[in-house]
């Protein structure tokens, strides 16, 4: 199945598994995917992430959610920014503060994929790729 925009699709599927109270999310993987993966792990919005080889010989990216006391997810929700169809770049002082510090912004920079606290510190712009809260 061909998918315009990998990204989008990932956030939905994460975003649907926490509104289903899954424990687990399987999609298909990429580098750019492990790498937003990463830097949700740092940040503390999911349990961990890993590549799991299927049966068939297929690899997927399989992202384990992290759930609060009460069982409410700790991503209450994930938001495309950049599309393929309209890119939104921004500087490194236009870096939206997300949910005054609660949330995140997720940034394609030239040195990588990076929290927008990190592309901040390292006084970097880039695409804004998307915003986790």
């Amino acid at each position: 199945m061909s998918l315009n925009d990998p990204i989008a699709d990932m956030l939905t599927r994460i975003r649907n598994a926490c509104a289903s109270k899954h424990r687990r999310v399987d999609m298909p993987v990429s580098k750019v995917k492990v790498e937003i993966a990463r830097i949700l792990k740092e940040n503390a919005f999911i349990q961990d992430y890993r590549t799991v080889e299927l049966e068939d010989g297929k690899s997927v990216l399989r992202v384990i959610l992290k759930y609060a006391h009460g069982g409410q997810s700790v991503i209450r929700q994930t938001r495309r920014v950049s599309t393929p169809g309209l890119r939104k770049y921004v500087g490194a002082t236009e870096i939206p503060h997300v949910r005054n510090g609660l949330g995140m912004a997720i940034l394609s920079t030239s040195k990588g994929l990076m929290s927008g606290r990190d592309a901040r510190a390292a006084n970097t712009g880039g695409e804004l790729l998307a915003l986790v809260w």
